[in-house]
């Protein structure tokens, strides 16, 4: 009750939650986790922040920063811990349009940083489903990815600086501004990334890049994912690498999208193999200034590229986007991944990369070792198919350890074989702990607990997170 006290004489009353005034903070997104928080606490300032560090390191009450709850891996999970909410710390501090700079507050929800830009002709492209409710703070310390990070990257690309609180109250000033900074350390690559073990995230500085005015966007249907991949590069040559999203939604991701949104529909009268969203963006008036026909000039250079690859085969079918009504109904499919899933029964989720040209090999090898392991297992994949990360989802028919573990080495030992990553862009919480004790370089995961034990040594931000026990 001391320790509560504390919190209320720093942020006031009324910003600290405990009961069931603290419940909508006690469970993840997906209703995977669920927790009893000591208490939540809402600052509002850096200031605040220091302060609520101090206290908890002083009374050894471990603290679990919180943003938008969008997590998928319960990195957010808090039992008996002090759930420190980023929410009310939401100001866009400014936009500098000429620098092409946002400097932003960790509470900051991803679309309102997309409203602010737009308002000044540009465009901060971080872009996922979830835009609506992530905030700024948890998509750094989740180094979160997305449709785009094809053309500009995931969210490490994307920042300049950081405002971070460390464990013990102190605050270190990282928000530079500069593109190119050789003065030691990158030490705000540590904190980008670690799903606060190591410090929270209060500010940034997050870039800009000019809006597009124009997009074409169309879904097709494609013989192989070998061909896909050819379509990619050729799409690359041809636009100058104008390709914003190459999103993979293969045959049975469209059944299981029928069953749970048939209102969506589906862009051909009958589910392929191989459909892809592809989506281009551009800034330049010859692309985008409609010509004496009416219509856009990357529209025209789209249709064209797609027409030479009907003719050599490398393209099935084409639907291509018109309106925006339509583009947005094309989207709408995509978008729908984390809703059709939920309600699929004992669901193994992986989250992984693989080298572009290996992306066919891990389906055919996942498949055919999943047959032996879960006969009559279904699977559900989506992929941002640019980058080589798969979600790829095996429904088994019943709840058992066992057989999710058995399920889950196999995905991770093809995923080995080929070069990838057992993680792609969710982070790793509590959910994917076991693969980085079975995966990550022994050396690694020393020096991450070397890292950990420097900067958090009372192991009070966010513990048991990450890093294998």
């Amino acid at each position: 009750m001391a320790f509560l006290d504390k919190l209320r004489t720093i942020v006031g009353p009324a910003q600290v939650l405990t009961g069931t005034d603290a419940a909508p903070y006690a469970r993840d997104w997906m209703g995977d986790y669920f927790w009893t928080p000591l208490a939540v606490v809402r600052p509002a300032s850096t200031a605040e922040v220091s302060a609520i560090l101090r206290a908890a390191g002083a009374a050894g009450v471990a603290v679990v920063p919180s943003g938008g709850r969008t997590g998928l891996t319960g990195a957010g999970s808090a039992e008996g811990k002090l759930v420190l909410s980023l929410e009310r710390m939401n100001r866009i501090r400014e936009i500098r349009p000429a620098a092409r700079i946002a400097v932003v507050e960790a509470g900051v929800v991803l679309t309102r940083l997309h409203e602010a830009a737009a308002d000044q002709g540009l465009y901060f492209p971080l872009w996922f489903g979830a835009r609506g409710s992530a905030m700024i703070g948890g998509v750094l310390s989740t180094n979160a990815g997305g449709s785009n990070v094809l053309r500009y990257g995931s969210t490490r690309a994307l920042c300049l600086g950081l405002e971070v609180v460390l464990a013990d109250g102190r605050v270190m000033n990282l928000m530079s501004e500069l593109h190119k900074d050789n003065s030691g350390y990158d030490l705000k690559q540590l904190f980008i990334g670690a799903e606060g073990t190591l410090g929270v995230i209060t500010a940034a500085v997050m870039k800009l890049v000019p809006a597009p005015r124009a997009h074409a966007t169309a879904m097709l249907a494609v013989p192989s994912l070998d061909a896909a991949l050819t379509l990619l590069n050729r799409l690359q040559a041809e636009t100058g690498g104008l390709v914003e999203a190459f999103e993979f939604m293969p045959r049975n991701y469209q059944t299981r999208l029928v069953e749970v949104r048939p209102d969506l529909g589906l862009p051909f009268p009958e589910a392929h193999d191989v459909t892809i969203l592809v989506e281009l963006g551009a800034t330049a008036p010859r692309d985008t200034v409609p010509g004496e026909d009416g219509q856009v000039p990357l529209n025209a250079l789209l249709e064209r590229v797609l027409a030479d690859l009907l003719e050599e085969g490398l393209l099935l079918d084409a639907t291509l986007a018109t309106s925006e009504t339509q583009r947005a109904a094309l989207w709408a499919r995509r978008e729908a991944a984390a809703e059709i899933m939920m309600g699929a029964g004992p669901t193994v989720d992986t989250d992984i990369s693989v080298p572009l040209d290996k992306v066919a090999t891990f389906l055919d090898r996942a498949l055919a070792s999943l047959a032996k392991i879960a006969p009559g297992a279904r699977t559900v994949t989506v992929a941002h198919l640019g980058d080589g990360n798969l979600h790829h989802s095996v429904i088994v028919d019943r709840n058992d350890p066992g057989l999710k573990t058995a399920v889950l080495e196999s995905v991770e030992d093809i995923v080995a074989d080929l070069g990838g990553s057992f993680s792609a862009e969710h982070g790793i919480g509590l959910s994917k702990k076991e693969a980085m004790a079975r995966r990550k370089d022994p050396v690694a995961v020393d020096v991450m607990r070397k890292v950990k034990a420097a900067l958090d040594p009372k192991g009070l931000l966010n513990p048991g997170k990450v890093i294998p026990d």
